[in-house]
C-alpha cells in the first residue's frame, strides 16, 4: 500500500508539473454525486473541495497559477461517472477528484489509470486500493482497515458474541459486508442474520422485522446515510433494543438531522470527524459551517484535504 502510494506521489509531482508548465490556470476536475443515492456524500465532499479551491486561490494558487475547478453530476451511476472521467481526460485535468461511491470509483479510474492521471476519491472499499493503481489515492481509511477495529469494538466493549449484519447491496455495501464477517470470525462472534437491502432503499420495515427477530447481542449496519437513517427510524419504531454499531454513515449529520432521536447511543467508528478536538479540525469546521451555512462529515473533510495534497505534493 505505502509502495503504491509514494509511486503515485512521484508521479504527480514530476510528471504533472509539465501539465503545470503548460495551462493557466490549472483545471481540477471534479466527479461527483450530486444527485441520486450518493448525494449527500458527494455534495459534501464537493463543498471541501470548492473550500479548499477557494482558499488556495486567495493565496495565490499552486505554483503562482490559480485552480480552474470543475464540477460534474454523476447522478450516482457508475456508466456516467466512466464517462465523466473521460471528459476530464481529454479536457486536460491536471488532477481528478472522485467519485465518492465506491462502485463509481472502480469503474471509472480505469480512464484516469490509462491517462496517467492522478485521481483522488473519498471511497473506502478496499478493492480500490487492492489493485496496484499507482494513481489512485484514498483520503480515507479502507473497509480492510477500519472493520478489524469494529470487530475487537465489539468484542472486547460491547461484550456481543452474536451479531446481525445490515448492509446496501452495492459495491460499497458488500466490500464492507465481506470485511466485516472476516473481521468477526477473527474474533469467533456469530453472524445470526446476514440481511441485504437495495441501494436507496426507503422500506425498512422488513429489514428491521429480521433483525429483531434474529435476536442478536448486537446489530452492524453498513449502509448510507439516508438508509440509515430509515433503518434507525424503524428499528426505533418496532422497539429494537439492543446496541446498534457501524462505521462512519451511521453516525454521519445527515443521519443526525433525518433520524432524530432514533440516532440517540448509535455507536460508530471514524477515521475523520468535523467534532475532533484538534485546533485544525475545528478551525476547518467553522470555514465550513461560515461557507455553507452547514455542518459537514468526513466527506467534507477527504475533499477538502484531497486539494491540499495536490498542492504540497506539486510544490514539494
Amino acid at each position: 500500500m505505502r509502495k503504491f502510494q509514494l509511486l503515485g506521489l512521484a508521479v504527480l509531482a514530476s510528471v504533472s508539473l509539465g501539465a503545470m508548465a503548460q495551462q493557466s490556470p490549472v483545471l481540477f476536475y471534479g466527479i461527483m454525486e450530486l444527485s441520486g443515492t450518493g448525494a449527500t456524500p458527494g455534495n459534501n465532499f464537493d463543498n471541501g473541495v470548492k473550500l479548499a479551491v477557494k482558499e488556495i486561490n486567495a493565496a495565490g494558487g499552486i505554483l503562482g497559477r490559480k485552480i480552474n475547478y470543475v464540477s460534474t453530476d454523476t447522478q450516482t451511476n457508475p456508466a456516467v461517472a466512466k464517462a465523466v472521467s473521460q471528459k476530464a481526460i481529454d479536457e486536460g485535468a491536471y488532477v481528478v477528484l472522485g467519485p465518492v461511491h465506491s462502485g463509481s470509483m472502480i469503474v471509472s479510474m480505469g480512464e484516469t489509470r490509462r491517462a496517467e492521471i492522478t485521481n483522488f476519491t473519498g471511497g473506502e472499499a478496499a478493492v480500490i486500493t487492492q489493485q496496484g493503481n499507482p494513481y489512485v489515492f484514498r483520503t480515507s481509511f479502507t473497509q480492510s482497515t477500519s472493520m478489524p477495529k469494529l470487530a475487537r469494538y465489539i468484542k472486547d466493549q460491547l461484550k456481543a458474541k452474536s451479531i446481525t449484519i445490515v448492509y446496501t447491496n452495492n459495491d460499497f455495501g458488500k466490500g464492507g459486508r465481506d470485511e466485516m464477517v472476516k473481521a468477526l470470525a477473527a474474533q469467533d462472534i456469530k453472524v445470526l442474520a446476514d440481511i441485504s437491502t437495495d441501494p436507496g432503499q426507503i422500506d425498512f420495515s422488513g429489514p428491521a422485522l429480521k433483525i429483531k427477530q434474529s435476536n442478536p447481542d448486537a446489530l452492524f449496519a453498513y449502509l448510507t446515510e439516508e438508509e440509515g437513517a430509515r433503518l434507525l427510524r424503524e428499528l426505533k419504531k418496532q422497539g429494537f433494543d439492543k446496541p446498534i454499531i457501524g462505521e462512519t454513515t451511521i453516525i454521519g449529520q445527515k443521519v443526525i438531522e433525518l433520524a432524530g432521536n432514533a440516532a440517540d447511543g448509535i455507536l460508530g467508528h471514524v477515521g475523520l470527524t468535523p467534532d475532533a478536538p484538534q485546533a485544525a479540525v475545528k478551525a476547518f469546521d467553522e470555514k465550513y459551517l461560515k461557507e455553507y451555512k452547514q455542518r459537514t462529515d468526513h466527506n467534507g473533510m477527504k475533499g477538502y484535504s484531497s486539494v491540499y495534497i495536490v498542492k504540497a505534493m506539486t510544490e514539494k
